[in-house]
């Protein structure tokens, strides 16, 4: 059964850091984009950053952009999002999905809360 894992959230004070990964199990990760999306309470789901399959090319929204790194470790099927000084307004449930053509597979999302 293929699937995909968030783990790595939890509480941080502000100007702290996390890092989450992406597991995946059931097919190799290694020909997908992943894509990092994140969605507060009340307000819609916002995407935060991508990395290509094809070329490792990677993708900041502003609010994160040189706070956030994305990365990938095809050799432990599992992608990464370094979470660097982060903010109160970082508060969300952070999502990774894995996308090739028409297929994509979705995690079930980890909570990270930033307060103080």
């Amino acid at each position: 059964q293929a699937q995909l894992v968030e783990s790595g959230g939890g509480l941080v004070q502000p100007g702290g850091s996390l890092r989450l990964s992406c597991a995946a199990s059931g097919f190799t990760l290694d020909y997908y984009s992943i894509v990092w999306f994140r969605q507060a309470p009340g307000k819609e789901r916002e995407g935060v950053s991508c990395i290509s399959s094809l070329d490792g090319s990677t993708y900041y929204a502003d609010s994160v952009k040189g706070r956030f790194t994305i990365s990938r470790d095809n050799a432990k099927n599992t992608a990464y999002l370094q979470m660097n000084s982060l903010k109160p307004e970082d508060t969300a449930v952070y999502y990774c999905k894995a996308v090739r053509l028409l297929s994509e597979y979705w995690g079930q999302g980890t909570q990270v809360t930033v307060s103080s």
